[in-house]
């Protein structure tokens, strides 16, 4: 019990810590996360991602690994969920409720600073590309999931080079493929905003929970939650065997996908009006639950 202790305090902890700054500004001095949250989207975000795939860990051949892994973890758990939700005969709008909180977890905010307190900047280079490879499906899958008929496939693809994440991706292959180098003064540039992105980005979601309206819907929250924090991380185990991911690849896919749910499937719902309050409760509720299921998760892969 007090090996999971100290890994709940050396790796969690900082986390909620962060966030419960960013809960207490925006108490305390009204900040909203609109700002902060664009901030990270169009800035910080593209430059981290950009800086750990241009960083030389990772080979063409991890990159396929993991973003094969990671499309296969989110729609097998988009499979088990849509099993269950029709089975309960739950109405459309809980299903898809359900699916985007249990599909979609938070990588980025929660996954990537977790697993550079746990394993340091080889893993966050991995769950870079779990982050990216998630986010693009949030803005393919996600939307067309949300809008359930509203919106055709075409317009979800054309929607996802609206993410500049997508292009730091594309850039950083084709500096890889090339061999090419930034500018000194623009390398240091993005540097600077990559080392910023993890930290505002759990400051960001302290924020975003302060911001969240909840539901008193026990039942699909505590199935959102079971499904999102224990089955899906037994089954990236399971698959991350199937891809043949090992080491560092291993530990940084198993642990994004036993994160909480994305708090950006609460701006699905409320876009697209699917159980805002649901969604918004799950992304809550599984944050605050995450260091039951993940400290034991962590002294599993070894931490």
């Amino acid at each position: 019990m007090s090996d999971l202790f100290v890994l709940f305090v050396n790796n969690l902890l900082p986390i909620l810590l962060a966030a419960g700054a960013g809960f207490l500004v925006a108490r305390y001095l009204g900040v909203t996360p609109r700002s902060v949250s664009r901030i990270v989207f169009y800035i910080f975000s593209p430059c981290l991602i950009f800086t750990l795939l241009t960083s030389g860990r990772l080979n063409g051949n991890d990159i396929t690994q993991m973003v094969f892994f990671t499309v296969a973890s989110v729609l097998v758990m988009g499979v088990i969920t849509a099993i269950i939700a029709f089975a309960l005969r739950l109405k459309r709008s809980v299903i898809v409720a359900l699916l985007l909180t249990v599909m979609f977890g938070n990588a980025g905010n929660f996954g990537l600073s977790l697993n550079l307190f746990a394993f340091g900047e080889d893993a966050v280079a991995y769950a870079a590309i779990f982050f990216a490879t998630s986010a693009i499906l949030v803005y393919t899958l996600g939307v067309v999931l949300a809008s359930w008929g509203k919106t055709n496939l075409r317009s979800a693809f054309v929607g996802v080079f609206k993410f500049p994440v997508v292009y730091a991706v594309i850039f950083a292959l084709i500096f890889n493929i090339f061999d090419w180098q930034l500018p000194l003064p623009l390398d240091r540039t993005i540097s600077i905003l990559s080392d910023a992105a993890i930290p505002v980005m759990i400051v960001l979601l302290g924020i975003q929970l302060y911001n969240s309206k909840l539901s008193n819907d026990i039942f699909p929250v505590g199935l959102s939650n079971l499904l999102r924090l224990v089955i899906s991380p037994l089954l990236a185990i399971g698959l991350a065997a199937l891809f043949r991911l090992e080491g560092t690849a291993y530990q940084a896919g198993v642990l994004e996908s036993a994160v909480p749910t994305a708090v950006l499937t609460t701006v699905l719902a409320t876009e697209f009006d699917i159980e805002p309050a649901l969604v918004t409760t799950a992304v809550v509720t599984s944050t605050l639950l995450s260091p039951l299921t993940i400290t034991p998760l962590l002294a599993f892969l070894g931490a």
